[in-house]
């Protein structure tokens, strides 16, 4: 691999000019912003076939061998945004080889019926439960797969930097670690039903307002440090990628001024050398901005195919550019700027994530058509409507209630339904949109009790039951001698009032949305404006306390909302955070509420007192051609940030009440052997692996410890290890480096036992361009939040 010296690059742009090219020299840098230029990293890597790859990359090298230019080329160009997919490749009719299908989304097989509505990505992270998190990627792999679809577009992983980022609730917070788990096994659970996963955004994604994409003139620059890229952003891609995934999708920004879809140093640099990527890299739709530069960055399947969205309709064949790839791209082998070796790469990694799920064994053809849910459309038949939904409701109904967070409980959760006959609900949040649950197109509005985010990460509901339908069907079938109000507008306030003031208990509905930013909600261009409720919430929330002395706040929101005007409200008796339960809403809600669910969610991010608590916000407004957006806190980003300044936040990162109480003993801490014994500094278990250097992944230390139920009812703790570097490491005071749910009884004792791996305890070393144990004293600290720790030791590297 190759890094190129000024005099090089000077040559290749002599030469750029000589053959009418691009060539992977990144763009310039406004003055102030050399320093972030990205470097070239050249030749992409060939894959390798390395592990369990290489049965698949065998036969994947002998199908791409029999293939003329041609029809290669066709599989590595989209055909369009008008097919039965929202991306479909070339065929390749001579083999009777059918395109590969395309589809959105990360919680659900979006634009078709019969199909299930799964929690968001942000709920499977609340959860903090491993097994869920694959539960939820194999059911949903399951569904793409009965469908036919090849290829499904998600898991979402980036960082969450921003709270008012439009589409953090499709990934699983703002922790590395815990991001990398869930990208991990969301990944196994789509590929172990034999669909490829396609994880995004690959990189540093992390706003909607200028991130590009359909022809944008504004495209940010997120200028990310090289040990921040690789400790932060890099770290749950690096896990998708030891999970096997098929499919990486790069994003719309550039990274340190180059676009990520022809950024050599995070295509072929980290993704395809460093962690020995075996599948293929895609774009996001119009992602590609050039020819050559992106097919020699790294870059390996164009989708949609053409170079944006007013193209098909309105570009001029005399003297415009259809497509950057397709028939351009076999001029680019012609005329030598491209090696025919890497186009036969490009499809043999395409064609090894095919073989490696057993696509060429009876899979189930495409039948449905993402662009109607008719049977037929000019008398042929394009929707089946086959049911792939199987019994994920339940699942769906399991990780709803298993994501549910109490914030706050004064004692009045569980809900006793037998002591209250009076009940007052309040706000829109609680019922059903009047336009009917995919009453807005990709869910681009907030109307009725919200489920999901919008934009392409959505799916359509089969049903959505609400909250309030649960709530009455539950509460009459127990007690049917009960008065039960919904006040639906949330600005009735004399309504509330009067219902307020003669119920029992009160029941505030409240949310907050946000999504792709090719939609506006609201005048909110896929980011948050604020992080404030919607729909006037936190006046609907005192209009209810004001009357009620027993108020209990359900808010389902796609991320933190600021909560200082209400919730040291003394008539605010509990708190539960929901976020974005998918069709099964209100009976997982239900399920907590009334304590037939134990609660174990605990929050992906941390709840700020204040927004200019954070570390860093969205940019709004930029005169820039390029808006630069600098990742200045580096490795402090969330609780890491909030710990480094001592910031007190209103609800910690990891929090997370229960109906019953755990205590924490017995901490114990081992060296083991493997670690110390086995050679890893050789240069076998230094060589790359998909996901990194082999020895990374061996077990450097165990931890054990006890947690107790000391209540009387059965539950499940999430116990937390965050690990304390040396101080001459440069790491925050703690970094989450283990978790595990585990269900303990009333009464008994659970074992937990984790291990460290030697990637954990590393920092990335920017000299030596590889991961580092940092000599000294660590400490290990085991808690319940990342500001309740129970139990710390330590160990001396």
């Amino acid at each position: 691999m190759v890094r190129l010296s000024a005099v090089v690059v000077a040559a290749l742009c002599a030469y750029a000019v000589k053959a009418d090219i691009l060539t992977g020299i990144p763009d310039a840098a406004p003055p102030g912003y050399e320093e972030w230029m990205s470097p070239i990293v050249v030749p992409a890597k060939t894959v390798t076939g390395d592990g369990p790859w290489a049965s698949a990359v065998a036969r994947a090298r002998e199908f791409v061998g029999n293939l003329t230019l041609q029809e290669k080329v066709n599989l590595t160009t989209g055909a369009g945004a008008n097919g039965r997919c929202v991306g479909m490749t070339g065929t390749i009719p001579r083999l009777n080889f059918t395109a590969f299908c395309l589809e959105d989304s990360p919680l659900g097989v979006r634009f078709t019926d019969f199909a299930s509505a799964f929690p968001a990505g942000i709920n499977v992270a609340m959860t903090w439960d491993k097994q869920m998190m694959y539960d939820r990627g194999y059911a949903m792999g399951q569904e793409h797969y009965g469908k036919g679809v090849n290829m499904a577009l998600g898991p979402m992983t980036n960082m969450g930097r921003v709270q008012a980022g439009g589409r953090n609730w499709e990934g699983f917070g703002a922790d590395p670690y815990l991001s990398g788990w869930g990208a991990y096994q969301t990944v196994q659970g789509i590929q172990a039903a034999g669909v490829i996963a396609t994880v995004k955004h690959y990189i540093g994604n992390e706003q909607e307002h200028y991130r590009g994409g359909g022809g944008a003139y504004q495209v940010y620059s997120s200028n990310i440090d090289d040990r921040t890229m690789h400790e932060i952003y890099a770290w749950p891609f690096a896990e998708a990628v030891r999970a096997g995934v098929g499919s990486v999708m790069c994003s719309y920004n550039k990274i340190n001024q180059t676009q990520a879809c022809q950024n050599s140093k995070t295509l072929n640099g980290i993704l395809k050398e460093e962690l020995d990527f075996q599948g293929f890299v895609m774009s996001d739709w119009t992602a590609i901005i050039s020819g050559a530069d992106s097919v020699l960055a790294g870059c390996d399947m164009n989708m949609p195919g053409f170079m944006s969205y007013s193209d098909p309709e309105e570009y001029n064949p005399d003297t415009e550019v259809y497509s950057y790839w397709g028939s351009n791209l076999i001029q680019m082998v012609y005329n030598g700027s491209v090696p025919k070796s890497r186009v036969d790469d490009m499809v043999t990694r395409i064609m090894a994530a095919y073989y490696q799920m057993g696509q060429d064994k009876n899979y189930p053809a495409l039948n449905f058509d993402q662009q109607t849910e008719n049977t037929y459309v000019n008398g042929q038949l394009v929707n089946e409507h086959v049911n792939v939904m199987s019994t994920h409701g339940q699942t769906i109904r399991e990780i709803g209630a298993a994501s549910t967070v109490v914030l706050k409980n004064t004692g009045v959760l569980p809900v006793d339904v037998t002591k209250y006959k009076r009940y007052g609900i309040f706000g829109s949040d609680a019922a059903p949109n009047p336009d009917g649950p995919n009453g807005c197109s990709d869910r681009g509005c907030d109307q009725g009790t919200l489920a999901m985010g919008w934009g392409s990460g959505t799916a359509n509901f089969p049903y959505l039951i609400d909250p309030l339908a649960a709530i009455t069907s539950f509460v009459y079938s127990q007690e049917p001698d009960t008065v039960l109000e919904g006040i639906l507008n949330d600005y009735n306030y004399a309504a509330i009032n009067t219902v307020a003031a003669q119920a029992d208990i009160c029941l505030v509905f409240a949310n907050a949305d946000s999504g792709e930013g090719y939609i506006t909600v609201d005048n909110n261009a896929g980011d948050r404006n604020n992080l404030t409720l919607w729909h006037g919430g936190e006046a609907l929330i005192n209009a209810s306390t004001t009357y009620c002395n027993n108020t209990i706040v359900v808010l389902h929101t796609v991320g933190a909302v600021t909560m200082e005007s209400w919730i040291d409200n003394e008539n605010v008796t509990a708190v539960l955070y929901s976020a974005l339960p998918g069709q099964e809403s209100g009976n997982s809600l239900v399920d907590v509420l009334f304590g037939a669910v134990t609660p174990s969610g605990k929050l992906p991010y941390t709840i700020a007192k204040q927004r200019s608590d954070y570390p860093a916000d969205v940019v709004y407004s930029s005169d820039q051609t390029t808006p630069q957006i600098t990742y200045s806190e580096a490795l402090k980003i969330d609780y890491r940030w909030f710990d480094s300044l001592n910031i007190t936040p209103r609800f910690e990162f990891g929090f997370g009440l229960s109906y019953t109480t755990f205590t924490y003993s017995d901490l114990e801490i081992w060296p083991v052997g493997l670690y110390s014994s086995y050679p890893y500094a050789t240069n076998a278990s230094l060589a790359p692996s998909p996901g990194g250097a082999q020895d990374l992944f061996y077990t450097a230390y165990g931890v054990s410890f006890h947690v107790t139920n000391t209540g009387a009812r059965d539950g499940a703790e999430v116990s937390q290890l965050y690990l304390g570097f040396p101080p001459s490491a440069g790491e925050p005071p703690k970094v989450l480096r283990g978790f595990e749910k585990t269900t303990i009884k009333s009464q008994n004792t659970a074992v937990v036992v984790l291990g460290l791996l030697k990637h954990d305890i590393s920092i990335w070393d920017v000299v030596s361009q590889s991961w580092q144990v940092p000599s000294g004293k660590f400490t290990v600290m085991i808690g319940s939040s990342s500001r309740d720790i129970r139990l710390t030791g330590t160990f001396t590297v």
